[in-house]
């Protein structure tokens, strides 16, 4: 039975188009939508696997993509014997990643202030981060990071931070040239961000995604390109065996990363315009959905597996202030920075949303799910064969202040994720909230890193493992490490390998302290979250 809607959950600014709820939307269960599909599989595709995405497919953690080659495709690729084969860019320098890798500066500091920082230390060491960061800026917009990669095959990782569905669709490496040449990079002795730092990454994702001609390609025409090339056996059929399409996020988290909510407008749908925009109008989404969906059927891939939009104040970088707005409710009555207490919000001064607000991006984001459904169900209905993958519904799983700590919120359908054994059998089990360690070890959090929004190598395990479920529904074969020798049964993720590939979880950051305040230092001194989606500075 629907929960009625009352005048107190509504926002007034809110457009008429998105259709408030008071009850969760109840995520899909069956990824084939209940619609048997005949496949095709004659020949072997070429590529085995072709991602399609933003930060959480390119692999990003602690407010950098660098731990590539520990993304969700790649561990999937592992898992298919397939990894050596995988192509993906990589991101080095002396930063350790692009823009500003968290946990990266946070071994610096410990390793030249000790465990903790003392107020007397912050001076120096907001002077010793400004020379860190310096050093960065100089290796990505005048150093070795600033040369583009020229030479190689299309990237089957397609996946760009930042992007969002009228980016994926429109986007192509010369765009990123073109905004680098109008846009000479100085050294600015203030701002120590590497300025343009997406169209940067994005260089290194779609520089060689070109056709013959030398055209560049969007990561959609890309993929086109890599399944024309077919099948082992004739050069013709599907060239691809699965397509991830992971896309959308990005049309919402906006309004979290600034706390900021504006719908888009008209004109939404021109480059460089959606820039002001911090949320999508459920119909604007739709209709860039339909653009996307039509490019996503000139791709000849044998399965592709389309991703939900998570909710956005699942993610802890937005913590909620207090208590429950009333009882059994979802929502707190104001949303801000998780280094921010209770004790010192003040919403006439503190960046926040309110939990109306909060309402009104979560409904937007169910009726951008429901499109999202509602075309992988035609497109089964055409024959083809594609899946829903519930990213919504897996992260709602884990909202430990929204369901897990508050049964009485809790719709009829919520349960609470299974953690694999291995995660556990750690101490404290992960969870949702944001990461705390101290000198003696993690204290909380571990599914999300540093930044309080992506995830980190056992949560984008996590991913994987759900992602791989789907593809041994669709009958993806696994491999073996040498490619040939088939594996058997249900494919399951080596959780103790990413345990110790996941340094955060292996061996925690001493200094980040109880009241978070070395990482509401760096943003505040750096404005770095507020900035994350384009990266314009």
């Amino acid at each position: 039975m629907a929960v009625p809607i009352t005048p107190e959950m509504l926002d007034p600014k809110t457009p008429d188009d998105v259709i408030v709820r008071a009850d969760a939307r109840e995520p899909v269960t069956d990824p084939t939508l209940g619609i048997p599909v005949n496949v095709n599989r004659q020949g072997t595709p070429k590529h085995r696997l072709v991602t399609i995405g933003d930060s959480l497919t390119q692999g990003f953690q602690s407010a950098a993509v660098f731990n590539t080659k520990l993304s969700y495709p790649m561990m999937i690729a592992r898992e298919m014997g397939w990894d050596k084969q995988l192509r993906y860019p990589t991101y080095d320098g002396p930063g350790d990643g692009l823009p500003i890798n968290l946990e990266h500066l946070a071994r610096q500091l410990e390793a030249r202030y000790g465990d903790n920082l003392d107020w007397w230390e912050f001076a120096p060491a907001l002077v010793f981060a400004r020379d860190y960061m310096d050093k960065i800026e100089d290796y990505w917009e005048r150093g070795p990071g600033s040369v583009v990669p020229s030479q190689g095959g299309i990237n089957h990782n397609l996946a760009v931070y930042g992007w969002d569905l009228r980016d994926t669709i429109s986007r192509t490496a010369d765009h990123s040239l073109a905004v680098l040449n109008r846009n000479p990079s100085d050294d600015d002795f203030v701002r120590q961000v590497v300025e343009y730092h997406n169209d940067r990454a994005a260089l290194r994702v779609l520089n060689t995604a070109r056709d013959a001609s030398g055209k560049a390609l969007t990561p959609l025409q890309a993929a086109a390109a890599l399944s024309a090339e077919g099948t082992r056996e004739t050069n013709d059929g599907d060239g691809i065996e699965t397509l991830i399409v992971l896309i959308g996020a990005n049309n919402a988290l906006g309004s979290i990363l600034t706390f900021k909510v504006v719908w888009t407008d008209v004109g939404y749908d021109q480059m460089g315009v959606n820039d002001r925009y911090t949320v999508w109008r459920p119909t604007h989404f739709k209709a860039e959905l339909d653009k996307l969906v039509a490019e996503i059927k000139k791709i000849r891939a044998r399965h592709v597996i389309i991703g939900t939009v998570p909710h956005v104040t699942i993610a802890p970088f937005a913590r909620g202030v207090e208590t429950k707005v009333r009882q059994g409710s979802r929502y707190f009555p104001y949303y801000t920075v998780p280094w921010i207490s209770d004790k010192d919000f003040d919403a006439s001064r503190h960046p926040h949303i309110t939990g109306q607000e909060a309402r009104a991006i979560d409904s937007a984001i169910d009726q951008y799910n429901d499109d999202i459904t509602d075309a992988v169900r035609q497109a089964r209905k055409e024959g083809r064969d594609w899946y829903v993958f519930e990213t919504a519904g897996l992260l709602d799983r884990f909202a430990s202040r929204r369901y897990i700590k508050d049964p009485s919120a809790r719709p009829s359908w919520w349960t609470e994720y299974p953690l694999p054994l291995e995660l556990q059998a750690l101490s404290p089990v992960p969870d949702s909230r944001f990461f705390v360690s101290t000198s003696t070890g993690r204290k909380q959090g571990g599914l999300f890193s540093l930044d309080g929004i992506h995830p980190t190598t056992i949560g984008y395990g996590i991913m994987a493992q759900e992602f791989i479920k789907i593809m041994q529904l669709a009958g993806v074969k696994f491999y073996e490490s040498d490619g040939k020798t088939e594996r058997k049964g249900d494919i399951k993720v080596n959780f103790n390998r990413l345990i110790a590939e996941d340094t955060l979880i292996s061996k925690p950051p001493r200094s980040l302290s109880n009241d978070l305040s070395l990482i509401g230092w760096i943003d505040q001194n750096f404005n770095l979250f507020t900035n994350m989606l384009r990266g314009s500075y």
